[in-house]
C-alpha cells in the first residue's frame, strides 16, 4: 500500500478493525476525533511495531519491559510516559501519558513499518456506537463522512473478541484500567 501523508486507514488487529494516521501528524489525529466524533477529552492509543520503536516514543518502565515481553505482540496496552518527540495533542494525556500496544496481526504490523511511525489504532465506529466486524458494515456506520477514509485494508469479518487488557504500567506495580483479552490475574503473575 501506498501511504500519503494525508492517510487515514481502516485497517485489522488482533482485537477489532481499528482506524489509523500518523501518530505524530496533529492534523490527522484531529481529522481522525472529527471523524469518529470524539472529544478533545481521551486520547488516542498508538500501535507500534516492536519494543525498539516504543522506547523512541514513551519511557519503557522495567514492568513494561516485562509485561511487554510476556504479552507482545497481542492485545495489551500499557500506559507510559511519553517522550518529547511525541507530544501530539489527541494521543498524549494531560498528564503526559500515552497508551502503546504492538498488535498481532500482520497487516497492522506491515502498515506501522511502511509509515516508520505509530499509527493510531481506536476502534472502527462512531463514538458511542457499536463496533462492526466488517469493513462494508464500518464504512456505512461513517455515512458520508466514510469517503475521509483514504485506505481500506480488508481481512474479511473479524472473530468476536474483547477490547485490549489496558494497564498502567508507568510505576513498579501494575495497574489493570481495563480488562480484555488478557486477564488481570495473568498481568500480576508476568509483572
Amino acid at each position: 500500500m501506498q501511504l500519503r501523508s494525508d492517510f487515514l486507514v481502516l485497517y485489522p488487529t488482533d482485537t477489532l478493525y481499528g482506524l489509523g494516521v500518523d501518530a505524530t501528524d496533529a492534523r490527522m489525529v484531529e481529522r481522525l476525533k472529527k471523524l469518529k466524533g470524539r472529544g478533545d477529552t481521551k486520547p488516542f492509543t498508538i500501535a507500534v511495531d516492536s519494543l525498539e520503536m516504543m522506547e523512541k516514543y514513551a519511557e519503557v518502565t522495567p514492568l513494561a519491559e516485562n509485561l511487554a515481553k510476556s504479552f507482545l505482540p497481542g492485545p495489551l496496552t500499557l500506559v507510559l510516559c511519553a517522550k518529547p518527540g511525541l507530544r501530539t495533542s489527541g494521543v498524549v494525556g494531560e498528564d503526559g501519558s500515552v497508551g502503546i500496544r504492538i498488535p498481532n496481526h500482520p497487516q497492522a504490523l506491515r502498515l506501522i513499518r511502511e509509515l516508520g511511525k505509530p499509527v493510531t489504532v481506536t476502534s472502527a465506529n462512531v463514538s458511542g456506537m457499536q463496533t462492526e466486524k466488517t469493513p462494508e458494515k464500518i464504512l456505512a456506520q461513517f455515512g458520508e463522512k466514510s469517503s475521509w477514509i483514504t485506505h481500506v485494508i480488508n481481512a474479511g469479518e473479524l472473530p468476536l473478541s474483547k477490547a485490549s487488557t489496558l494497564v498502567d504500567a508507568r510505576g513498579e506495580e501494575p495497574i489493570v484500567l481495563r480488562e480484555g483479552t488478557i486477564p488481570s490475574g495473568a498481568v500480576f503473575v508476568a509483572s
